[in-house]
């Protein structure tokens, strides 16, 4: 069953607010996840904060979100958010709330925060938006939690982003959620963001680490290296797919990404060790096997 993904266009919308995660969503739907993408607004014309005009949009109370379904909200100009007009916007804000109740997340990119405090639904919950705008955001709406110096807040299915570029963090973590670890870091390196940004404490995914590098060699290993790693791993055959000498291979793998080869696979090991341990139907002796180690001892003492 596919997730939809419906965006809210409002007027004087931050482009890049929209394209990031738009262009996020689109690549994962490129990679083959069952992503489908749709947008409405609140009136026929609408333009961007730089006057691009957008095209005919569909009304915002034709679309019908299902249970596990995103709304996305992007930023708009922040004098239009706090404007009468906008805020006057009631029955817009019902219909967010009435979204979310029947099930489907919402998410907001930058200034678009506004609307769904204006629908009441950040009331008692964490949240965030531009740096510029924290302060007025908690002055104007006392009963939500803003958080200052953070990339992106997910609680209770309501997901917030501060500015612009942090928009393609949320939706890379929204992707990563739905579709793994893996996946995520794939419609990464497609859209050149190497390196991913944690939002909250969490920590990032070992597959997704040490890729702050544009090296096509490198990264050719380190994907053989995740797709392969039940098999045992020959230095010559991964030097062979960078297309290099053993000693070269091994002199720019760690110059790249800071740690060894040896290292990078145990890292990799560890993390899909960890995962297959979740399946109660797999013995140790199983997952051992199934990340190229020839025993249980051996897996103990990675996972130590």
């Amino acid at each position: 069953m596919s997730t939809k993904f419906v965006f809210l266009i409002l007027p004087h919308i931050h482009i890049l607010d929209l394209a990031g995660p738009d262009q996020a969503l689109h690549e994962a739907i490129g990679f083959g996840a069952e992503f489908v993408i749709e947008y409405c607004t609140i009136e026929q014309a609408v333009s961007t904060t730089s006057g691009l005009p957008l095209g005919s949009l569909a009304h915002y109370t034709s679309i019908k979100l299902n249970k596990g379904d995103f709304l996305m909200i992007p930023g708009s100009a922040y004098d239009f958010m706090i404007s009468k007009s906008f805020t006057a916007e009631k029955g817009l804000f019902e219909w967010i709330k009435i979204q979310y109740e029947q099930g489907a997340n919402v998410c907001s990119i930058c200034m678009g925060v506004f609307a769904l405090a204006e629908s009441g639904l950040l009331n008692g919950k964490n949240c965030t938006t531009h740096f510029k705008k924290t302060q007025a955001l908690q002055e104007r709406f006392p009963k939500i939690q803003v958080i200052e110096n953070i990339l992106f807040t997910h609680q209770d299915r309501i997901y917030t982003s501060a500015g612009i570029a942090a928009g393609i963090d949320l939706t890379l973590h929204i992707i990563e959620q739905l579709k793994g670890s893996y996946f995520a870091h794939q419609v990464a390196r497609e859209l050149v963001v190497y390196q991913r940004r944690k939002g909250n404490a969490t920590q990032e995914s070992e597959y997704l680490a040490f890729r702050n590098h544009i090296h096509a060699g490198i990264h050719a290993v380190q994907d053989h290296i995740i797709h392969h790693i039940s098999e045992k791993m020959y230095l010559y055959n991964l030097a062979e797919i960078a297309n290099m000498s053993e000693r070269n291979f091994t002199r720019i793998f760690k110059r790249e990404t800071g740690i060894t080869v040896n290292d990078f696979i145990t890292l990799i090991r560890k993390e899909t060790a960890e995962n297959l341990l979740k399946n109660p139907d797999l013995s140790r002796a199983e997952v051992a096997n199934k990340v190229g180690l020839q025993s249980e001892k051996q897996l103990i003492r990675i996972l130590s």
